[in-house]
């Protein structure tokens, strides 16, 4: 009797079966890897923007010689005016982006995976003394994660030199 070359229809099945579990195994590996990054990635991005934020407004409050606008003690605003270097420096919200205007030069200041909101700009201190300023915002990721968005809360108070 002559042995045929070929699979029969049972060990094809059988590799079909194990290919099929294989396939199954790689592709919840590979969706947990996607969401390990975008997590990851969440988190980063309102991480540094957060910070960077964080320091940007410290320095420049810092420097400055002059706040502007919130105009008297105990006042908050949603803007901060403060004068550098003798130009008005003005920070706001655009839509969901914090904004720094010099000169009718508008920068945006967080990135492009990020918004920015419930920004508050509070005078505090008293008429005598230096000027202080307390601020916070939050700001949330754009990239969505399986957990919902990052979003992270920050607030400091820092007084003029």
């Amino acid at each position: 009797m002559r042995k045929k070359k070929g699979f029969t229809l049972v060990e094809l099945m059988i590799f079909m079966g194990m290919f099929s579990i294989l396939l199954v195994v790689f592709s919840q590996i590979f969706g947990q890897i996607v969401d390990t990054r975008l997590e990851s990635e969440s988190h980063s991005s309102v991480v540094q923007d957060g910070n960077y934020l964080l320091n940007r407004l410290m320095y420049d409050i810092v420097i400055a010689s002059g706040i502007n606008l919130p105009a008297t003690v105990g006042s908050s605003d949603t803007n901060l005016n403060i004068t550098v270097a003798g130009e008005d420096h003005i920070y706001s919200l655009s839509g969901d982006n914090l904004v720094l205007i010099i000169n009718s030069d508008v920068y945006q200041l967080n990135s492009v995976n990020t918004t920015i909101s419930n920004l508050n700009f509070q005078r505090i201190g008293n008429d005598d003394g230096k000027d202080t300023i307390r601020y916070s915002y939050t700001v949330t990721s754009k990239i969505e994660r399986p957990a919902g968005p990052e979003s992270q809360d920050y607030q400091t108070t820092v007084g003029l030199r």
